[in-house]
């Protein structure tokens, strides 16, 4: 019988299944690097993981390098995979100096960077919004050239964290003061690279749905496997709530969407890999590039939806791709299973949870394929703009689309966060 490949998975949180299903689908061991706020026992739980290497990527990245290549050198693995957004990087530079498939340096440092990625996809010809970089705090006004509403964010966050909607000029110093500390607070500093200072982005507020395209590209081949709709996304923090795939739009404005992404793989230097991108469709018609992750979106909750909507195994192809290998939807045209649902509870005002209510009776019902709870009682979740992650995230399969919409408003009803009185 054939050994089966080892894949290194970097900072994967242990509680979201889907990644781990998918390597036991595929027949892939897993040696998993854990998240900063993992538990080298939950990450030892999942039966595709065969090992642990508690190595710190975040604080001590030159050392966790340095102990992969020396585990690399004692026992080699055949492939690596980031698992959350501030591990790019760390795995682009692993990949190059284990020879093993990824990023290159510079991709993995152009897309955890807005900045880059806005000046590239203008030098591209591609669409996007009007921006500024502010490089210091107290120079907010250099973005009072642009056009109200504006869009202030940190130029590497995610899951729209510290990003605000300002209407006028006089909320502007205000946003950018607030944004700047959350990048403090945070720990999202300099990217890697020449052009690696800490910024914010202010951008023009873009009016129109968000979506989201979820991509995978082999030797520079690229394949938009599903794109999701997210809805209307007005702020003035942006927080996510309900996603529904495949997202129902006319033929030619799935292809603008999927023609922006793949010229947009095209500018960033993407050539291996998994890629999680969101876009504003401008006026309803326009696709406009927001953003591009090198991972599966929503710590690979959006596997679901790819996998249901598409047919497409997503986080099985992503590890093969990950592994030098070709995807089998290359070769083998995938069969969609129908509409596909993702509700994350929303945060709402925050605080210490008390209870988290409805989620037994939305366990029973049958179109749920799964409830994640990440946040038990006593947790303490922040609210947007800050953010410390849903409390839970319900996964659903449909027969259409109005099916999956009236699903989330009922899970809307139904789910609810209640938490302790405030002192």
């Amino acid at each position: 019988m054939s050994q089966r490949p080892k894949l290194v998975l970097v900072g994967q949180l242990s509680t979201y299944p889907w990644v781990f299903e998918a390597a036991e689908r595929a027949e892939i061991d897993l040696i998993l690097i854990p998240r900063g706020d993992d538990t080298v026992e939950s990450a030892g739980r999942p039966d595709a993981v065969v090992e642990v290497l508690p190595l710190d990527v975040d604080d001590h990245p030159d050392d966790a390098l340095d102990a992969l290549v020396e585990r690399h050198r004692r026992e080699p693995f055949d492939g690596i995979m980031a698992g959350n957004e501030r591990v790019v990087p760390f795995v682009a530079r692993a990949a190059r100096e284990l020879g093993l498939t990824g990023l290159t340096e510079e991709a993995a440092a152009v897309v955890r960077d807005k900045r880059r990625m806005r000046r590239l996809l203008l030098e591209s010809g591609l669409g996007v919004p009007g921006f500024v970089v502010i490089k210091e705090p107290d120079g907010w006004d250099e973005a009072l050239t642009l056009r109200f509403p504006l869009v202030v964010k940190p130029s590497n966050g995610h899951s729209s964290l510290a990003v605000i909607r300002v209407d006028d000029a006089a909320g502007l110093e205000q946003a950018v003061a607030r944004t700047w500390k959350l990048i403090e607070t945070h720990h999202l500093g300099a990217t890697e690279g020449p052009d690696s200072e800490t910024g914010v982005l202010v951008e023009e507020y873009l009016d129109g749905p968000e979506l989201s395209a979820e991509s995978l590209v082999h030797h520079g081949q690229v394949r938009v496997c599903a794109v999701s709709w997210k809805g209307e996304l007005a702020g003035p923090y942006f927080e996510e709530t309900t996603l529904r795939a495949p997202a129902q739009l006319p033929a030619e404005i799935l292809d603008a969407i999927e023609a922006e992404v793949i010229a947009a793989h095209h500018a960033f230097g993407v050539t291996e890999g998994s890629m999680h991108t969101e876009l504003r469709l401008v006026g309803g018609v326009r696709p406009v590039l927001l953003e591009m992750a090198a991972r599966l979106g929503g710590g690979g909750n959006m596997h679901h939806l790819v996998h249901v909507s598409s047919g497409i195994d997503l986080a099985a192809e992503a590890l093969r791709v990950h592994l030098g290998h070709e995807p089998l939807c290359w070769t083998e045209e995938p069969v969609p299973g129908g509409h596909a649902a993702c509700y994350l509870v929303p945060i709402g005002d925050g605080g210490r949870v008390k209870e988290i209510h409805g989620l037994d009776v939305v366990r029973a019902d049958p179109h749920v394929d799964y409830v994640v709870r990440t946040a038990g009682p006593g947790a303490e979740l922040l609210p947007y703009p800050d953010w410390s992650g849903n409390p839970a995230v319900v996964l659903s399969h449909h027969t259409s689309d109005a099916a999956a919409k009236a699903f989330l408003d009922h899970l809307g009803r139904t789910l609810r966060v209640e938490y302790e009185e405030r002192d």
